[in-house]
């Protein structure tokens, strides 16, 4: 029979190895964790917010799947390669959004989308990773800060793709991947003048944006200045996610028993506003425990930045953590009624594929970034 000293460390054995199998992966077992953590909560939440429906839920399992080879399949690739890389990944990414702009399929008066037959997928999902990787790529041999003439070329290499997924339109995407290509320069060590310059530049152009923005954008800011105006028209998606979150109260109505969301008074409630059904059945408890394994998320993106090996790596890594804290800033704060609504899912956690890979696979490169560090320094 085995002894007890041999039954006890069998459980250590295995979890032994497998953070051996972690390491040789090239993977961060605590982002990890918290990754799956937050995917776990996801799915527990999305099963409610479909009604229940599980065909929906097993595609979204489904995704996740194929966003999870994603990550580890890019974890293994040398991080010298995903820099030389980063030009050409670029340039595909511009040559696809320019046939978007002529041969794209077109959905509810947007044209996003290239249609290959078999599947059809957004190109501008590819600049949120192309963006910040070719901006890395322009600073990663040359004096830092940087200088007013590499600003001027990175606000170049991030403005030629915003523009041309505003024009699709799809305004919500051009801001994530111009910011995520902004971080990149802010992480590269921007004195406060230059960042206050660019501040008072945005706010002078404010008042041209708002001519050049479309009607339903327009509509969009005044009903978040003002959502009573249309409150069963543009105003309504608002006033129900508030009226969901604000019931819930501390500890929610329990788990599929939410009256806004079971009863489609909530819209968009497995998408976009997500974060509200999870307010409505979960309550504050809830919301509170999802932004805490956003956070530590975070946390541990810049830690893995401040130890990365170059200064590819560090502005890299850090963007795609700063812009991971956009992405979930932007869907509560939409959803809560502190900002305008905007097409951005609650990452990780909203129904959908196209962005959950791409931001999975931004882990698996940051985490390529580092572990290959690691076992270099080992």
């Amino acid at each position: 029979m085995e002894s007890a000293q041999e039954i006890s460390g069998a459980p250590r054995k295995r979890l032994s190895a497998n953070a051996s199998l972690v390491r040789r992966l090239h993977l961060d077992g605590p982002l990890l964790a918290l990754l799956g953590a937050v995917i776990v909560f996801g799915l527990f939440i999305l099963y409610s917010a479909t009604g229940e429906n599980l065909g929906q839920w097993l595609s979204q399992v489904a995704r996740l799947a194929l966003a999870v080879i994603a990550m580890v399949g890019l974890a293994q690739l040398p991080p010298g390669w995903l820099r030389r890389a980063s030009p050409v990944i670029y340039g595909i990414g511009l040559v696809l959004l320019v046939l978007v702009a002529i041969h794209g399929s077109a959905t509810n008066g947007a044209q996003r989308w290239l249609d290959l037959k078999v599947f059809r997928f957004q190109p501008s999902e590819i600049m949120k990773l192309a963006v910040p990787m070719m901006c890395a790529w322009y600073l990663h041999n040359r004096p830092l800060p940087p200088s007013l003439r590499d600003i001027g070329a990175i606000l170049a290499i991030i403005l030629v793709p915003a523009a041309l997924i505003a024009k699709q339109p799809d305004l919500g995407t051009a801001l994530l991947v111009g910011s995520a290509g902004i971080l990149v320069l802010f992480l590269a060590g921007l004195s406060n003048f230059i960042i206050g310059l660019g501040i008072a530049a945005l706010a002078s152009i404010v008042p041209v944006a708002w001519h050049f923005m479309h009607d339903y954008q327009k509509q969009r800011v005044l009903m978040f200045l003002d959502p009573a105006q249309d409150p069963l028209g543009a105003g309504y998606h608002s006033i129900q996610s508030q009226i969901a979150i604000g019931s819930g109260g501390l500890f929610g109505k329990g788990w599929m028993h939410g009256s806004q969301a079971q009863l489609e008074f909530l819209p968009e409630r497995s998408t976009d506003f997500i974060f509200a059904v999870i307010g409505e059945e979960i309550g504050l408890i809830g919301q509170t425990l999802l932004i805490g394994l956003y956070l530590g998320v975070i946390a541990r993106s810049l830690f893995l930045s401040g130890a990365a090996q170059d200064t590819y790596g560090r502005l890299v890594c850090g963007s795609f953590a700063l812009t991971f804290f956009v992405y979930a800033f932007v869907n509560t704060g939409m959803v809560s009624g502190i900002l305008p609504v905007v097409g951005v899912p609650l990452p990780l956690v909203s129904y959908g594929g196209t962005a959950m890979v791409t931001l999975l696979a931004s882990f698996g490169i940051l985490m390529s970034l580092n572990g290959h560090r690691r076992l270099v320094g080992s």
